[in-house]
């Protein structure tokens, strides 16, 4: 469902497992991200009633999403760590140019948006099926539900406001390319590392 060209190697989720208070910061910070992207999208593209109405929704449910990690790391008797660089949005935000038209570039952040939630969707699914905490894989298995939706409306609006075969042509690139990253990632405790 996903269209990942690149799993997850399984022993990531034992890295996760020997650090969790350090998965669970990324984590915080991945979600107080995405809300900043929907947030990004409503100021940049205001033009776009439907993107911008879907993307105070997002803010908000990421900003729960925020809370509820916070929150975990609080029960934890933790206190919320530094951000950290994702070397992963890092790297995939090289694929495409930058400039165009501004379709264009709405396009282009659709697209990373959209990868960017399908892989967390894949990792949350890991630590759901893999984690022996229940309660932490019971948590990663509800947020799994969340990110797969996330990722299917950022493709939805990619597709809607791009040429169609363009858009898809692009996707399948940035697919192949996300690939080539993973290939150097899934070491560290972190969502997308």
């Amino acid at each position: 469902m996903l269209g990942l060209k690149l799993p997850t190697d399984p022993r990531w989720v034992n890295i996760v497992a020997k650090n969790i208070d350090e998965i669970l910061t990324d984590h915080a910070y991945c979600e107080q991200k995405a809300a900043s992207t929907a947030i990004s999208l409503i100021v940049s593209f205001p033009e776009y009633p439907e993107l911008i109405e879907e993307m105070v929704a997002l803010s908000r449910e990421e900003m729960g999403h925020f809370k509820m990690v916070h929150d975990l790391i609080r029960e934890r008797g933790q206190t919320l760590g530094r951000d950290r660089k994702d070397e992963y949005v890092l790297e995939l935000i090289k694929f495409f140019p930058k400039g165009g038209s501004r379709t264009t570039q709405l396009v282009h952040r659709l697209l990373y948006a959209a990868l960017i939630e399908a892989r967390s969707c894949e990792r949350f699914r890991l630590l759901s099926e893999e984690l022996e905490d229940k309660n932490l894989a019971e948590f990663y298995r509800k947020l799994m539900i969340s990110e797969a939706g996330h990722y299917t409306m950022f493709l939805k609006f990619a597709r809607k406001y791009g040429d169609l075969k363009e858009v898809n042509q692009k996707w399948d690139e940035l697919l192949q390319y996300e690939a080539q990253i993973m290939k150097g990632l899934g070491t560290k405790e972190t969502i997308h590392g």
